[in-house]
């Protein structure tokens, strides 16, 4: 695993590797995360296969994939083993997948390059700008991807360091705010675990925080409600939530106006203490 990563980058290679051949029709491909030495692994794989690839590790610069990761940037090659412009270090294993047009491109998050993605066709000729485009756009969504759930990652991290009983200023504004960030965030993160393990957090700052004024259950708030209110409540306008959660700003009122019905609230700050009482936001 890539040091510089904060989880296992593997399933997320592979769910962009089989959207990737979805997207562009290739039979075969593949690539693996970027390692120590900058080497890059081979681990995952999507596409009938000879098993000759999974597991490789390819040095830097060399091959294909190691010029993808040394030089930065996209590579191409309409022929494989006959490409002048590669070194041919991994021949025989090309030749034994019988992989001919190839293109590598780089994942990069953060300026470090997390490893690299494939697509391939058994026989020589031009991938074709639309093909080479798919790839990188696979690519570019990953690195968005990494980039996002590794924040994610972090902020439970620095949570899970934090004394959720400990409620005076301004640490718990702090946490507030780190909630309010998480459920934005969440919003892009592909890993199943990982959401329902931001939702768990999410929940249990609530309730901790909530301790309850009122008696009884507390009105039922949708996932988006919470979310609009988790924002509102750090004093964001009705516009700033709206870029955030990637919604109009005629939405935000929509969700604001029957959150506060649900709380027979009369204001938008209304709504959030009492959202607070019955302890569904910290």
């Amino acid at each position: 695993m890539n040091p510089n990563a904060t989880a296992d980058d593997r399933p997320e290679i592979y769910r962009a590797l089989a959207r990737m051949r979805d997207a562009t029709g290739l039979p075969l491909t593949f690539g693996g995360e970027v390692g120590a030495g900058r080497q890059v692994k081979l681990s995952q794989i999507a596409g009938p296969n000879t098993g000759a690839l999974r597991g490789v590790s390819l040095e830097y610069g060399r091959g294909l994939g190691g010029k993808a990761v040394a030089q930065r940037r996209p590579v191409v090659v309409d022929d494989y083993v006959r490409s002048p412009g590669i070194s041919h270090h991994y021949d025989h294993i090309i030749v034994a997948e019988g992989l001919r047009a190839m293109v590598a491109v780089p994942v990069v998050v953060t300026r470090t390059v997390r490893g690299v993605l494939y697509g391939a066709l058994r026989s020589a000729m031009p991938l074709g700008d639309r093909v080479v485009q798919s790839v990188v756009e696979a690519a570019r969504e990953l690195e968005q991807s990494l980039a996002v759930r590794d924040e994610v990652t972090r902020r439970l991290a620095w949570l899970d360091r934090y004394d959720a009983t400990d409620c005076h200023r301004p640490h718990w504004e702090l946490v507030r705010a780190a909630y309010a960030e998480l459920r934005i965030l969440t919003q892009d993160v592909t890993d199943p675990v990982l959401r329902e393990r931001v939702g768990a957090v999410c929940e249990t700052l609530a309730a901790v925080a909530g301790r309850p004024a009122t008696t009884g259950t507390g009105p039922a708030l949708s996932a988006r409600e919470l979310d609009v209110l988790a924002c509102a409540a750090l004093g964001w306008t009705n516009h700033q939530i709206a870029e955030d959660l990637g919604i109009t700003t005629e939405t935000v009122k929509s969700y604001l106006r029957s959150a506060m019905r649900k709380l027979v609230a009369r204001s938008r700050m209304e709504a959030v203490v009492t959202a607070r009482r019955f302890g569904l936001l910290p």
